[in-house]
């Protein structure tokens, strides 16, 4: 086995499991809960319990769901190791009975019912991306891992979501794998970001563990090693269709005066340590030649030296890939650069030279490809780092996972916040259409009748008493899926393209006006009138009555 391979089996096992997803990342509280829970009898108790979030993040009105498939295989492999029972010895009291591990080292995720949306879609602000079933303790203890898989995983898919609706057809590479909170946070980023809508990643590790292309060119320092055209030892390079190696150096050296000339620009300002840079480059990757122009000077010199090692390339019968701009006034430097390149193209007849691939990086976030833009950039592709990875504008979502069923019987928490008041009991959830576009999603108690298509469903507000709304659906979308049952996983596991594609779609659904950058319009989620009943009538029963003295 080569080093790569055992690096990536040590990270991700066969399955694709992250190792570290395992019983015991979870917080102490869970297992301190899971013995209380033990030693007063609730352990049969049949849970039922939601996974949501309150606010929709990057203060948008849209979030990806991701992370399932995470969650599946954390379930799958559910067992406490004879490792963990012995640690847990160590850290928990004394007073703790043995029973109780003995109890642990019996625990799987065999009687665990798990319903969600599918990865990938679109959601809303109260609406359950996750409903786990289950006897008391097993769903308690699973709290802290679900979230953590699902959190990160959306918020990421959801920033990447964003990026994509701003840049719109263009390309988008992720380049953040340097500033990414840890390895584990690297892999995710590169994941979901590809997921939410990136076209590849610089992750090499990601690229194999996931299938996701990978792409990259070179960086400044390549370009700094190198001081003059004397350094270059090997200078000849085969002609693409076959030959005798030529003299690649003298070609390019011939193209730059020529250029110089057009452009009016002195060959004593030119960078000759970048020039050299470039033809060595070209020649080591006469296929996919593309160079870093802002070292130096882009517009008298990385420009210069990029055109005329690329058309050397192309008398050797290779085309060039294009530039990247790291740095200055990024429209500007990409009308410049596509300026050059269609003046080169058509004075010497070189019809794809116009169309060169100009790629930007440089700190970009969504706001700075929005006023790109606006300005009428030339740029093809963008290569995002660290505001992508780190979601550097909001940088965690706040899923949450409330108990809202117990034996049958309801739970309800309440708070002087109203967003933190819970939707008690167990719900099914759908989704319903108009003609082009989703209206609303409406959650129901789940012993009431689904809707029905062309029928009229009236859909409340949880809270807010006046507002009301009758739909007439066009279609009915049930959202809430069985994913985990009896101790497997009972439907097909979509690839990463699959989940991509549905991404796409699901985006698809919602009108422009929410999906906007600027003051989008909230998506409605809205209750049956039964459970608008229901949940007013509980919380009643549950508020304290105050006294005035």
């Amino acid at each position: 086995m080569s080093k790569m391979e055992s690096a990536g089996e040590s990270i991700h096992c066969k399955t694709g499991q992250n190792s570290i997803v395992q019983p015991l990342l979870t917080d102490l509280y869970q297992v301190t809960m899971a013995y209380a829970y033990w030693k007063t009898g609730k352990i049969d108790g049949h849970a039922v319990f939601d996974l949501y979030f309150r606010k929709n993040p990057f203060n948008g009105e849209f979030t990806v769901f991701a992370g399932l498939e995470e969650c599946l295989k954390f379930l799958e492999k559910f067992r406490y190791s004879e490792s963990d029972i012995e640690y847990l010895q160590q850290v928990l009291p004394k007073s703790v009975e043995k029973g109780f591990y003995d109890y642990l080292r019996t625990l799987t995720a065999d009687q665990i019912n798990l319903y969600s949306i599918k990865e990938g879609t679109v959601v809303f602000p109260r609406v359950p991306l996750i409903r786990i079933e289950g006897p008391l303790v097993m769903a308690q203890l699973l709290e802290t891992t679900l979230l953590n898989l699902v959190n990160y995983a959306s918020l990421m898919a959801t920033n990447a979501a964003r990026y994509r609706l701003a840049a719109g057809k263009l390309k988008l590479y992720e380049f953040g794998l340097r500033r990414a909170q840890g390895p584990d946070g690297g892999l995710s980023a590169s994941k979901y970001s590809y997921i939410g809508g990136f076209d590849g990643t610089s992750n090499v590790l990601a690229g194999k563990l996931f299938n996701i292309p990978v792409k990259g060119t070179h960086a400044h320092a390549y370009i700094t090693s190198f001081n003059s055209i004397d350094e270059l030892k090997a200078t000849l390079l085969a002609p693409k269709d076959g030959g005798a190696p030529c003299d690649f150096l003298q070609s390019s050296i011939s193209w730059r005066e020529k250029i110089a000339s057009i452009f009016n620009i002195l060959l004593s300002e030119v960078s000759d340590g970048e020039f050299a840079a470039f033809v060595s480059f070209a020649m080591a990757f006469p296929n996919g030649f593309m160079a870093l122009v802002d070292t130096y000077d882009v517009k008298r010199s990385g420009l210069l030296n990029f055109c005329a090692v690329a058309l050397a390339l192309h008398d050797f019968g290779y085309q060039a890939l294009g530039i990247r701009l790291d740095s200055g006034d990024l429209a500007y430097l990409s009308r410049v650069a596509r300026s050059y390149f269609e003046k080169i193209s058509s004075r010497y007849s070189i019809p794809y030279f116009s169309d060169l691939n100009i790629m930007a990086s440089n700190d970009i976030n969504e706001e700075t490809i929005i006023s790109l833009n606006e300005q009428g950039h030339c740029i093809d592709s963008f290569g995002i780092g660290t505001h992508l990875v780190t979601c550097q504008k909001q940088p965690a979502l706040g899923c949450v996972y409330k108990l809202v069923e117990l034996d049958g019987e309801p739970r309800i928490k309440l708070s002087h916040d109203m967003a933190k008041v819970t939707i008690p009991g167990k719900k099914n959830v759908f989704r319903l259409y108009g003609n082009a576009f989703s209206l609303i999603d409406l959650l129901q108690r789940s012993d009431e009748a689904p809707p029905v298509e062309n029928e009229k469903v009236l859909c409340r507000h949880p809270f807010e008493e006046s507002k009301r709304a009758y739909v007439i659906p066009s279609k009915v979308e049930d959202l809430l899926l069985l994913q985990w049952n009896k101790g497997r996983i009972v439907r097909p596991m979509p690839n990463l393209q699959d989940i991509k594609e549905n991404v796409n779609n699901s985006l698809k659904i919602l009108r422009p006006d929410i999906k906007r950058s600027l003051n989008p319009t909230p998506y409605k989620v809205s209750v049956s009138d039964s459970l608008y009943q229901f949940l007013h009538k509980l919380w009643l029963e549950n508020a304290p009555i105050g006294e005035l003295s």
